[in-house]
């Protein structure tokens, strides 16, 4: 199943009546409106002959300024602003990252599951997929390493690995640092790439010893992706990437040919939101509430769920993955969910081997607090129809 299907099929997510733990979406109640209408009107007035005027591909230099200091405070340190490219949101950056570094049959390393939209972006390309397992650290990076050698000893290569190594989408996991480090020494031997895409460990709900893979780098191997989409508001549609000087230009160069620059008006918001504070002010009002609904949702899931399922347990991040009894398809499935009005996404389109048709990723974020235990038990009582029981 591809990422439309899941379009189509979720459409009705929206419909009057549905309890929706399709989308990976904030939660709206929480945007700081009056913080974006104060920005917006200074924008307008003091920058209004820039903001309204194309900018540079490579993003406005006030924002790339921000968004060094903000990733320096969160360990994660480049040496210039030319090192930073902004993008209209991190899905673009996977794009031009598929772009520029994809051939048709290029070995690329992804998780098992991975994000349904990095699939999407790569296999336009037309690489050959290598899916690793994960367990409750993380991808299994001795079972990579097993496979690299495979690879390596019949004259092939990989060109990179694509990893979402804090609060995966949409496992839901967060790699071990150990397990980080291996993969660096992996890259390092075999000469590969990684992509690190971090949209969510600004949400860790856990106290947990963890560092970027991006701050551990120091033969620049990684290129590191984030976005505002999370931590401000998607509606901007900004996100970045950082990495070596070399790999910016390339991909500066790729993303003229697509849109010649993002919003230069959205730009100068998202600087002044850095510079102002006000994503500083929302993270930690963000961590309290999507703790506490991610806690309502585990709460309902040992409550109704029956024996046979299991279910991430996340430190952070969006999302909750559930593994159902092998007889159930979670694409079958769907038709009974849109008639009990309770939405999730079928997990079998995360999986590049073609597995997982008995899973399901479910998002807390953006449902509200006192529907999250009856859609749990609105998918509890069609799984229950399932098994038979």
């Amino acid at each position: 199943m591809r990422a439309s299907e899941i379009r189509e099929l979720l459409k009705w997510a929206t419909e009057p009546g549905v309890i929706s733990f399709g989308g990976g979406m904030p939660d709206p109640r929480y945007f700081p409106y009056d913080d974006i209408r104060e920005i917006t009107d200074y924008v307008i007035r003091e920058k209004g002959d820039k903001a309204f005027q194309y900018t540079k591909t490579e993003g406005v230099d006030e924002l790339k300024e921000e968004i060094l200091k903000f990733m320096s405070r969160r360990g994660i340190k480049v040496d210039n602003i030319n090192q930073i490219l902004v993008t209209s949101g991190s899905q673009q950056a996977l794009e031009i990252l598929a772009r520029i570094f994809m051939d048709p049959g290029d070995l690329v390393v992804v998780e098992l599951p991975t994000y349904l939209a990095a699939i999407q972006a790569f296999r336009v390309y037309k690489p050959t997929f290598i899916g690793i397992p994960m367990d409750d650290n993380g991808m299994r990076t001795d079972i990579l390493e097993e496979k690299l050698k495979k690879i390596y000893s019949e004259g092939k290569s990989i060109k990179l690995v694509y990893t979402v190594p804090t609060c995966q989408n949409p496992a839901g996991i967060t790699m071990s640092n150990d397990r980080r480090k291996h993969l660096l020494e992996l890259a390092s031997k075999y000469d590969f790439l990684i992509i690190e895409d971090d949209p969510y460990s600004y949400f860790l709900f856990e106290d947990i010893d963890y560092r970027s893979i991006k701050s551990m780098d120091t033969e620049g191997r990684v290129i590191y992706l984030s976005t505002f989409s999370k931590i401000l508001i998607p509606g901007l549609r900004l996100g970045w990437a950082a990495a070596s000087e070399e790999i910016i230009a390339k991909m500066a160069l790729a993303k003229q040919a697509i849109d010649l620059c993002s919003p230069a008006f959205c730009q100068y918001i998202a600087a002044e939101a850095l510079k102002r504070g006000v994503v500083d002010k929302q993270l930690p009002i963000l961590k309290k509430v999507y703790k506490h609904k991610r806690d309502l949702m585990l709460e309902a899931l040992e409550k109704y769920f029956p024996e046979g399922c299991r279910w991430t347990r996340p430190v952070g991040g969006m999302f909750i993955f559930v593994y159902l009894p092998e007889k159930i398809d979670t694409t079958k499935m769907l038709e009974k969910a849109k008639e009990k009005k309770v939405a999730y996404v079928p997990g079998r389109s995360f999986f590049v081997d073609g597995s997982g048709w008995n899973t399901m990723r479910l998002n807390f974020t953006f449902v509200v607090e006192d529907k999250i235990e009856e859609g749990v038990r609105r998918l509890a009582s069609i799984i229950k129809e399932e098994l038979g029981a």
